[in-house]
């Protein structure tokens, strides 16, 4: 980066090292996972670093709409600022993989507006903003599951799931498998759903990593865990 970035940086210095920074190998690669940024992610938090934790920074940076300065906005805000009311307008706009994953990992999971948030996206009409509502409920899942009805959840997943959207398949995959690893009593039923539907049973894994096919990722889990 040609100037040094810290704390009274402005939105331009901010997006003028971004540009900096901007590799068209790292683009190509995000892209093919459905994000729209250029910047190694190493490089972008080691500048997010540099900025220290700025809400008003945060809030200017994810008003430009651009996905890298997004990204950085999530990793400088400070989660407990957020209403709900905030927090649902972000999740709207954070439509992008990267960018959704990231605002529910480093924001909405720090906040005690989660469940809240979650309630309300669950009942969402998009598919990506639905997604979104499923991947907090597989974090509720481990986290918080009194706040759950776990049946009903692998009766929306045994009924929904095949036909679902990818993300939004993806998500309830996730819920699905941590329902069976968390739960015990539940484990056979989300086996059995897993086996029937056979979402991602032929999802490509690299050696030594594991399968996201629910059977064998609750399996592998509950393995370990013994």
């Amino acid at each position: 980066m040609s100037q040094q970035l810290g704390p009274d940086s402005l939105v331009e210095d901010v997006q003028q090292a971004l540009a900096e920074l901007e590799d068209p190998k790292a683009r190509a690669i995000n892209e093919r996972h459905g994000d729209d940024f250029g910047v190694n992610l190493s490089k972008l938090r080691a500048l997010a670093k540099s900025l220290k934790s700025n809400q008003e920074l945060a809030e200017q940076l994810w008003n430009t709409q651009d996905t890298a300065s997004a990204l950085v906005a999530i990793l400088i805000a400070k989660p407990r600022s957020f209403t709900l009311e905030q927090l649902l307008q972000w999740s709207k706009q954070a439509s992008t993989p990267k960018v959704q994953s990231w605002f529910l990992s480093y924001i909405v999971k720090k906040t005690k507006l989660l469940e809240q948030l979650r309630c309300a996206l669950m009942l969402e009409q998009d598919p990506v903003l639905e997604a979104a509502g499923w991947e907090l409920t597989a974090h509720q899942v481990a986290k918080d599951p009194d706040k759950l009805n776990l049946p009903e959840l692998l009766d929306t997943i045994e009924r929904r799931m095949v036909t679902a959207p990818d993300r939004l398949q993806w998500a309830m995959n996730n819920t699905l498998a941590n329902i069976g690893i968390e739960h015990a009593p539940l484990r056979a039923r989300a086996l059995a759903i897993g086996e029937k539907l056979q979402v991602l049973a032929d999802y490509p894994t690299s050696p030594g990593c594991t399968s996201p096919f629910a059977p064998i990722w609750i399996n592998e889990m509950v393995k370990r865990k013994a």
